[in-house]
């Protein structure tokens, strides 16, 4: 995805949405945009952070929708489903993972992730993340925080990933109702799209009944990734 301002039609393509679609919607102020010289144009930054909020607020039907329109590439006649359960290094799971706090998890999910060998930079990672975090918590109602930075890091990164870490007990991790915690994904990603479709395709499995009541009573890695994958395998394309 360009980092240069869209106009209507490139955000449609990159919506895979018909212009008139992307009118509506862009007319309704749906779309965060703004007009220079009398034509639209839309921040590749704005439009991410709009599509996280849609995911984050969609049901089951409506995250299928944005999911199969992230897994069409451009001019690709057929969808391309990524599989959760392959970014998920065993190396890269925590169970139980030793953090107590909010800052205390970032740093424990990123030295995870960099354990693996995929991520060059967990300094770095570590502090996108809490940047991320302190502009808008990713903690869930359901106890549930898919941690990422605000813009993919492909600089550090030799391939894509996820970290997943349960603490021993909930904590408070900025959830919007007081909520706690205890289960942390974090997301490291190459691109926009790429991080688009991971967290489109953990949010419906996340939302799948008794996903996360089986995670929380697993006692080690093998078997959080084997309930990932179980769940992951179970969803209607």
């Amino acid at each position: 995805m360009s980092y240069e301002a869209m106009n209507l039609e490139e955000l449609a393509a990159y919506l895979h949405l018909h212009l008139a679609q992307v009118r509506k919607l862009v007319d309704r102020g749906d779309i965060p945009g703004r007009k220079v010289g009398g034509e639209w144009r839309f921040s590749p930054t704005e439009v991410h952070d709009w599509i996280e909020r849609r995911i984050g607020l969609a049901g089951e039907e409506g995250l299928l929708q944005v999911e199969n329109a992230l897994q069409r590439p451009p001019g690709a006649s057929r969808l391309e489903h990524i599989v959760l359960a392959d970014l998920l290094p065993l190396a890269a799971i925590a169970v139980p993972l030793p953090a107590r706090t909010r800052n205390s998890v970032i740093s424990r999910m990123t030295r995870l992730a960099a354990d693996t060998g995929l991520l060059w930079d967990a300094v770095a990672m570590e502090t996108a993340v809490r940047e991320r975090e302190e502009m808008h918590p990713t903690a869930l109602d359901c106890g549930v925080a898919l941690l990422h930075p605000r813009r993919p890091m492909p600089q550090i990164l030799s391939e894509p990933l996820l970290a997943l870490g349960l603490t021993e007990s909930p904590i408070p991790f900025g959830g919007e109702h007081g909520s706690l915690t205890d289960i942390f994904f974090l997301i490291c990603s190459e691109d926009d799209r790429q991080h688009l479709r991971v967290l489109a395709r953990l949010s419906r499995v996340i939302a799948v009944p008794s996903f996360l009541e089986s995670l929380r009573a697993v006692q080690s890695g093998p078997e959080a990734l084997d309930v990932v994958r179980q769940y992951e395998q179970e969803l209607p394309e």
